[in-house]
C-alpha cells in the first residue's frame, strides 16, 4: 500500500492544493482541488471517497470527479462516498441539490448513479478490496468530523498511517491512538500561535497547541504537518521547531509518495 500526496494546503494559491490523499489507486481520502492534478484515467479508477467532514476544501472536487468519470463508468458500479451522516446530508441538501450542482447520486440515472453515499460512524473498520482496512477515528471541529487510520496489512510489522482530519484538542483521538500501533501522523496546524484565538473558535490547531498534543504521542512516529495557509509555511514550521518537541516535525507536500508496508 501506498498514499500519494495529491494536495495538503490549508487554501488555494499557485502549487497550493487544498487536501487530498490517494490510497493505492482507488482509494480517495478526503478530496480537495489536489484532485485535479490526477489525469483522466487515473480518476476513473477511484472507486471509494472517504470523506473527514463537509468544509468546501475537502469535499469540492467529489461532484467535478462524478462529472468528469461519469462517461466512463457508465457498466461498473457507483463511487461511493464514505462519511458520517451528517456530511452526507450536507452535501445532499447543499450541493447535490440541482442547484449548486446536478445531483449524481442520481445520474445518469437513478438505477445506476455515478455516486453512491455510504454512512460511516467512529470506531468503524471499512473492508477493502486487497484486506485493506481503514478505521474511523473521532475529531472535533465546527461541523462532524473523523479522522482516518490506514491499517496495516497482514504479516505487516509496520503499524497504522493516521491523519486527524481538520480537529482541535481532542482527548478521545488520543486514548485511540494510545491504543494502536502508529507509524505516521498527518496533523493538522491551520494557524499560527498569534492567531491562536481565530484557531480555537474555528477548532483548528496551532503550534502551542501542536506541541501539547504531540505528548500524548509514543515516541518514534513520523510525524508530518498539513493544513498549513499558503505563504504561512515558514513561519508556522519556525514555531514549531522552537517547541523543541520530541519528534521529527515535517511539513507534508503535494507530491509525496509514503510508502504504508
Amino acid at each position: 500500500m501506498q498514499i500519494r500526496v495529491l494536495g495538503c494546503s490549508g487554501s488555494i494559491a499557485a502549487q497550493c492544493r487544498t487536501t487530498a490523499f490517494l490510497l493505492d489507486d482507488d482509494i480517495l481520502i478526503d478530496a480537495g482541488t489536489g484532485v485535479g492534478d490526477l489525469a483522466l484515467d487515473e480518476l476513473e479508477r477511484i472507486d471509494h471517497i472517504l470523506l473527514t467532514h463537509s468544509h468546501l476544501d475537502h469535499v469540492l472536487a467529489v461532484p467535478l470527479l462524478a462529472d468528469s468519470v461519469m462517461r466512463r463508468r457508465a457498466h461498473r458500479p457507483p463511487i461511493r462516498v464514505h462519511a458520517l451522516p451528517e456530511t452526507l446530508a450536507t452535501l445532499r441538501e447543499h450541493l447535490f441539490n440541482g442547484a449548486l450542482w446536478p445531483d449524481f447520486t442520481r445520474l445518469p440515472s437513478a438505477e445506476r448513479p455515478v455516486l453512491s453515499l455510504q454512512p460511516l460512524h467512529v470506531g468503524q473498520v471499512i473492508e477493502f478490496a486487497g484486506g485493506r482496512r481503514i478505521e474511523v477515528l473521532p475529531a472535533l471541529h465546527t461541523v462532524p468530523a473523523v479522522g482516518y487510520a490506514v491499517l496495516p496489512g497482514a504479516g505487516s510489522s509496520r503499524g497504522a498511517w493516521v491523519y486527524t482530519g481538520d480537529t482541535a484538542p481532542h482527548e478521545p483521538l488520543w486514548q485511540r491512538l494510545a491504543q494502536m500501533q502508529v507509524d505516521t501522523l498527518v496533523i493538522e496546524t491551520a494557524f499560527r500561535d498569534d492567531e491562536r484565538a481565530l484557531a480555537q473558535v474555528s477548532r483548528h490547531l496551532y503550534p502551542q497547541a501542536i506541541g501539547r498534543e504531540l505528548r500524548h504521542l509514543a515516541a518514534g512516529v513520523a510525524v508530518y504537518i498539513t493544513h498549513i495557509k499558503p505563504g504561512e509555511l515558514d513561519t508556522v514550521m519556525t514555531e514549531l521547531a522552537a517547541l523543541g518537541a520530541a519528534h521529527d516535525l515535517r511539513a507534508l507536500a503535494a507530491g509525496q509518495v509514503l510508502a504504508l508496508d
